[in-house]
């Protein structure tokens, strides 16, 4: 797995266990949602900058995010789709 698919998957990993969706993790990032969907994908490189606001509005250290987890597994189950209740 490349560095880029490491921090994705990483990512997407960490936001997932804390029940947080793409759009509240954008807001609190102050980035727009499908930058981080196409991050995920591959389509974007995230610059230092966006990595450390998105590591800090999941409240996690950024070498966080660069951490090899070989043990991984498959892909986190997806949230159900739509806002959460306030």
């Amino acid at each position: 797995m490349d560095t880029r698919a490491r921090i994705a998957w990483n990512l997407r990993q960490i936001w997932s266990s804390k029940k947080i969706t793409q759009e509240h993790l954008a807001v609190d990032a102050n980035v727009d949602r499908t930058e981080i969907s196409g991050f995920e994908r591959g389509e974007y490189n995230p610059s230092v900058d966006l990595l450390d606001r998105l590591a800090t509005a999941l409240s996690v250290d950024i070498s966080d995010l660069f951490v090899d987890r070989q043990d991984s597994g498959a892909p986190p189950d997806p949230l159900k789709a739509g806002r959460k209740p306030k």
